[in-house]
């Protein structure tokens, strides 16, 4: 297994990440388990949320959101000889993260946020280079827990996604 894919998706996470607002990054260290078709694999993510912006006249607000994740593979067995899980996946994803509600207000710590995202390898769940990231979560100052599902949506199958549990440490810069 090279880690060129990984290497490269890292500087593009640091080019991406030093594009954006420097003001109020908030970096998590996440980790837990991808499940597809029924089958674990282990999952770690690196994700840097920046400034939240009022989103107009509304009580949300949304994020600058980037990550750079991977799957662990998995060795099972399927019906397509053209894709397996058996190799790792390295992703790269951007997109934001969305918050409703006032500082202080109870619910405003939950977060939805979406992403675009590229891919080292093509796998029978994650078969494409681009996805799309949609996370379920709940921060605190220095702790977060989400479900996380990747996708291509339907633009190339097979596309039996990819659906993870993550909990996650986190810190301010």
């Amino acid at each position: 297994m090279s880690l060129r894919p990984l290497i490269r998706s890292a500087l593009a996470l640091a080019l991406v990440t030093a594009a954006l607002p420097a003001t109020a990054a908030r970096f998590e260290l996440q980790a837990g388990r991808s499940y597809s078709n029924s089958h674990g694999a282990n999952t770690a993510f690196v994700e840097a949320v920046f400034a939240p912006q009022p989103l107009g006249q509304t009580r949300f607000t949304w994020a600058p959101d980037v990550s750079l994740g991977w799957i662990d593979g998995r060795p099972v067995a399927t019906d397509d000889s053209r894709y397996t899980n058996r190799d790792s996946v390295a992703l790269l994803a951007a997109g934001a993260r969305f918050h409703f509600g006032e500082t202080g207000d109870w619910y405003q710590p939950l977060f939805f946020s979406e992403q675009l995202a590229v891919t080292n390898h093509a796998t029978h769940a994650l078969s494409s280079h681009y996805q799309f990231v949609s996370t379920l979560g709940w921060q605190a100052k220095h702790f977060s827990v989400a479900l996380r599902h990747v996708s291509n949506g339907g633009l190339h199958r097979p596309n039996t996604g990819e659906t993870m549990a993550l909990v996650g440490v986190a810190f301010d810069l």
